[in-house]
């Protein structure tokens, strides 16, 4: 019985699975909530499954990149169950959650197809990486700056699926490509963790939970308060 929880972006989802199946979650997709709501949906997931904490065998969580804020909120909060809770913690790179919500749904993708999970980072920067239809990462994760020549010599003659909440604001740069498809209104969801969550947790791959940090992958650099 696995906890799953989901904050890298602007959605809040905390998820159980069981066995590698998904039983419950609740989820809100609203800026600067994830505090408030977070243990309530965790609390309210246990009540309606009859389950207590101590029926927990591990907690995942999403470890970004992502929102500074709202991964320090999840991992936080899974550290910190996994403390008192004395359970293994499980992280899983965000976009590679994303790429295994989209691998699960086989109606989607084909075999020749890469897919392309991207985070908004701001402005025209996203989070981002390539994955094939198997879940193999093949490009690494990076902060790029999206322009009409991103991606341009893979989609030539390579078909790449992109989602996420930075692909949304990059329809209007890479749309015209005929090679390039876009998922509109993809959601974050810690029911995407659950296969990944599964074989770490039967290989036992398990973070340090004293040292263990999200991945942030940039520096954080605090805007000016508006007057």
């Amino acid at each position: 019985m696995i906890l799953q929880i989901e904050t890298a972006t602007t959605v809040c989802s905390v998820a159980l699975a069981k066995d590698g199946q998904v039983i419950a979650y609740r989820q809100i997709n609203q800026r600067n909530i994830h505090a408030e709501v977070i243990t309530v949906y965790i609390d309210e997931l246990l009540a309606a499954e009859e389950l207590t904490y101590d029926n927990l065998d591990a907690i995942a969580v999403s470890c970004g990149p992502g929102s500074y804020t709202g991964l320090r909120i999840g991992i936080s909060t899974a550290k910190g169950l996994c403390f008192a809770l004395d359970k293994p913690l499980i992280a899983i790179e965000t976009l590679e959650a994303m790429a295994y919500g989209v691998i699960n749904d086989a109606q989607i993708i084909n075999d020749e197809m890469l897919l392309c999970p991207m985070i908004d980072a701001r402005r025209m920067e996203v989070y981002t990486a390539l994955f094939n239809g198997e879940g193999e990462q093949v490009q690494a994760t990076a902060a790029e700056i999206i322009d009409e020549n991103s991606f341009s010599e893979l989609l030539k003659n390579t078909k790449i699926l992109f989602f996420g909440d930075g692909a949304d604001k990059c329809i209007a740069v890479l749309g015209n490509n005929p090679n390039a498809q876009f998922i509109p209104n993809f959601t974050n969801s810690a029911t995407h963790l659950t296969q990944k969550a599964a074989e770490k947790f039967i290989a036992k791959d398990f973070e340090d939970v004293a040292y263990f940090e999200p991945y942030y992958l940039k520096d954080f650099v605090a805007g000016k308060k508006a007057v």
